[in-house]
């Protein structure tokens, strides 16, 4: 027994002891709960960054947010080499480890570093980082006393974004080769490619240069204002829903997880008609656009929209430069159907549908030359395989290839430089689709007549345990509890265009249910009607859903 273990006990002992009972599992997004039930998670997951770190050889990071939880929520995962989701595998390893009573804790450990065979003598850098959570700074104490339990280094890079933790391990990976791993470096790679592509001028018509943004009282609000200095008159950004002016609590009545779930306008953001907005959620992983029109109706534009828009201008380009490119577009169940079809039959791009989770996404867009993946909360991103930058720079400075070829060549390496390829980023999603807006000369109102969404509704419903709910087909279709997937199958039949789907939280105890139809009050019909059958057959607790 080394030292080290012996210090791990001692800290899970007089520190970080086990406070809560119940188990609690690595799910879609890490860890996510009260914040006052994370403080041993922390420590253990401090822990468990050091001994990936070693295995993988090397810069692991820590992020600290629950995204677009209430701030009395908290929640930690890790991040990968490339900037990527810890592998499934060690997921189960997070959830073992944080587990196990503290006087196994020890054992635990010895046991993952005898499995596999980890040089625990290796210097190894955690990169931790957090969200604007009351809560953040106490717990990333605990994430440091885990790394340095473990003769870690950590080095906390303070209050950032999501998708910046994600670029930043990415950077220190490649030795910068993608980027310079600092705020400064992020900043300067994403305003320099933006301004290269807006050029001197706009391409006008309908596209209107001024957004307003609402920052969720988060991280986003007070990162986008380094963006607003760099930009200048290139993008107006009219922020709303900053703390820093404390207009009020994180997540609340604002941000993109509200505007999408609610369809509704948020909190603080002024209501002008045909006003192009936005909204990014509390770690600025998410973004939709929206507005309201003369008659005061709302529109959302989500990931959905945002994923069609990025596939059609890049399709265009790849076939201006007349180079062989697969393209892709990856969904999930949540995908609009409407969407599904523009994408297929009129923009002519292959769909993957994949479970729910950007890890899922992800990991099928590796297989594209250019892997198009959003969720419909809008969260996503693009990823270009080397194959494809490899042609493209050889397509760039090819004088046999006619002027046009060049020049699309060289708008795809610049929007390479705009897209944040590590994971969904809100900013960096938001820069790409003005990008595209300006090129073609866009209103939001243009951009969403290119197909009708059909109406839908999501709900939730509370159960005694979710794990009884099992699902299979990229979560279309529901395993257990037997009968249920039967029950949903008939109550969709009854809908013009019904759809409807059910699935697990992967944080929660509570099923998540998604239904469409060909109207608003069908839609929200079919949607209560599969809740009520949830809470039938799958064990739901408190009040029962209610049939309009």
């Amino acid at each position: 027994m080394t030292a080290s273990y012996r210090t791990v006990y001692a800290f899970a002992r007089e520190m970080h002891p086990k406070t809560v009972k119940h188990d609690i599992h690595y799910g879609t997004a890490g860890f996510r709960t009260k914040a006052s039930n994370l403080g041993y998670i922390m420590y253990r997951m401090g822990l468990l960054a050091v001994l990936r770190s070693r295995y993988k050889q090397g810069v692991i990071g820590i992020m600290i947010t629950a995204s677009h939880n209430p701030e009395c929520d908290n929640g930690v995962k890790l991040i990968d080499p490339h900037g990527e989701m810890m592998e499934q595998s060690w997921e189960e390893l997070a959830t073992k480890l944080a587990n196990v009573q503290d006087d196994e804790l020890e054992a635990t450990i010895k046991e993952i570093v005898q499995k596999y065979s980890i040089d625990m003598t290796v210097r190894v850098n955690i990169l931790i980082g957090k969200d604007t959570r009351p809560s953040s700074p106490s717990l990333a104490k605990s994430v440091v006393d885990g790394v340095l339990a473990l003769s870690g280094k950590p080095i906390d890079f303070g209050i950032v974004t999501t998708p910046q933790m994600h670029y930043f391990v990415k950077c220190r990976n490649t030795h910068n080769e993608y980027g310079i791993g600092t705020e400064e470096g992020y900043y300067t790679k994403l305003v320099s490619a933006f301004k290269r592509l807006r050029g001197d001028k706009f391409n006008n018509k309908n596209y209107v240069n001024k957004i307003l943004y609402d920052g969720a009282n988060g991280v986003g609000a007070r990162k986008i204002k380094y963006f607003k200095e760099r930009l200048g008159d290139c993008l107006e950004i009219e922020l709303h829903n900053d703390a820093g002016i404390g207009t009020g609590k994180l997540n609340h009545l604002c941000g993109a997880d509200y505007v999408k779930s609610q369809q509704l306008f948020p909190t603080g953001v002024p209501n002008i008609p045909n006003q192009r907005c936005v909204s990014v959620d509390g770690d600025a992983d998410r973004i939709v656009y929206y507005y309201n029109d003369e008659n005061n109706k709302f529109h959302l534009l989500d990931g959905d929209r945002i994923a069609t828009l990025i596939a059609e201008y890049l399709k265009e380009l790849v076939l201006a430069c007349g180079i062989d490119l697969n393209l892709g577009l990856i969904q999930t169940a949540y995908a609009n159907g409407a969407s599904t079809d523009y994408i297929t039959k009129t923009l002519k791009v292959p769909v993957a549908c994949v479970s729910t989770g950007v890890k899922h996404l992800h990991h099928k867009a590796l297989e594209y030359d250019i892997g198009v993946y959003f969720e419909a909360n809008g969260h996503g991103t693009v990823i270009f395989s080397k194959n494809a930058k490899d042609k493209l720079n050889e397509a760039a400075k090819d004088n046999k290839l006619s002027e046009e070829q060049q020049q699309s060549a060289e708008k795809l390496l610049a929007l390479i430089d705009v897209i944040n390829e590590t994971v969904g980023d809100a900013i960096s999603d938001m820069l790409l689709v003005e990008t595209i807006l300006n090129a073609k000369g866009w209103n939001i109102q243009q951009w969403e007549q290119t197909y009708t969404d059909l109406p839908n509704k999501l709900l939730k419903v509370t159960v005694q345990d979710r794990n009884l709910l099992t699902t299979k087909d990229a979560e279309r279709m529901c395993v257990t509890p037997e009968g249920l997937q039967e029950e949903i199958g008939l109550i969709v039949e009854k809908y013009n265009k019904g759809r409807s789907f059910v699935r697990p939280s992967g944080t929660e105890d509570i099923v998540r249910i998604y239904a469409e139809a060909a109207t608003h009050e069908e839609s929200e019909k079919l949607a209560a009607e599969v809740a009520q059958k949830v809470y039938e057959l799958a064990g739901g607790i408190g009040a029962p859903p209610i049939i309009p």
